[in-house]
């Protein structure tokens, strides 16, 4: 079997859960979102599947065989992580950053084989930085500093590529490049994405599959328009939402305020 899976599987910090028991399998080839409440274990099942957190119980598996049987080494091969708010080193010009990204593949001496030099010139291609090649990534701006992180991981030629909030911090046209990116790159390279978001309408529009999480556990999982539900916008989130079926049968949602809100209104006599 070819993919990443989470069998029964409890995570945690220091003897302290906070995940427990979930069983998923994250569909090859395809975008998977990860949706939740600040603080329900996103990031945590996230490292899971990168083979960062060794579960306390259970099983996190890559074709069958359990992450931590992998070497970090051929784990590379086939997943790559970019963490939340990943920091570069002072200075690092764009194109040394993406070099990065083929550290897995070089022998013991170090050096680039002129294959490396066209993966990352084919990384930096695809995500759009070629002509920022000599710039330095600390004064590029937030989207064109997210797009040098994706260069990096996709130069990593992992089939598998985990993303911890990848539009966090960038306004509105920075994070819909970034997400337009990510659909680019899992249509022309078949490349299986798996990322948390906070944005649902961004969820609905940009994944296929959907992994609704809640206090430690998975709540539901599905399409976007079976996974995002009223009940559940109410549930989870907290909030009172219209809930429209658009053409390409991907949700949209419209929030009128707050689950409390709704509430007082309705004992207060008022229709929202």
């Amino acid at each position: 079997m070819m993919s990443l899976m989470l069998e029964q599987v409890q995570l945690g910090y220091g003897g302290s859960t906070i995940i427990e028991d979930i069983s998923v399998v994250i569909p090859d080839k395809k975008i998977t979102t990860l949706i939740g409440p600040n603080g329900c274990g996103k990031s945590t099942l996230l490292k899971s599947l990168a083979g960062l957190l060794k579960p306390m119980k259970g099983s996190v598996s890559l074709k069958g065989k359990a992450l931590e049987q992998w070497s970090r080494k051929a784990l590379a091969f086939e997943v790559a992580m970019l963490p939340q708010k990943p920091t570069a080193p002072e200075g690092i010009c764009v194109k040394a950053l993406v070099e990065y990204g083929r550290f897995p593949y070089q022998g013991i001496l170090g050096g680039q084989s002129q294959n490396d030099k066209d993966v990352v010139a084919w990384a930096m291609a695809q995500t759009g930085i070629s002509e920022l090649a000599e710039r330095s990534v600390n004064a590029l701006s937030g989207g064109q500093q997210q797009r040098v992180w994706i260069a990096m991981a996709i130069a990593q030629q992992s089939r598998i590529l985990l993303l911890d909030e990848p539009t966090t911090f960038l306004d509105w046209g920075h994070q819909l490049e970034v997400l337009e990116l990510l659909t680019k790159l899992n249509l022309e390279q078949e490349l299986t994405v798996v990322m948390s978001l906070h944005d649902l309408n961004q969820a609905a529009q940009f994944s296929d599959h959907i992994l609704v999480m809640e206090q430690g556990g998975l709540i539901t999982e599905g399409s976007p328009a079976d996974a995002i539900s009223p009940k559940i916008l109410a549930n989870v989130f907290n909030v009172d939402a219209d809930v429209e079926i658009r053409g390409n049968n991907r949700p949209y949602f419209l929030a009128r305020g707050s689950i409390q809100a709704a509430d007082q209104n309705l004992l207060a006599g008022v229709t929202p």
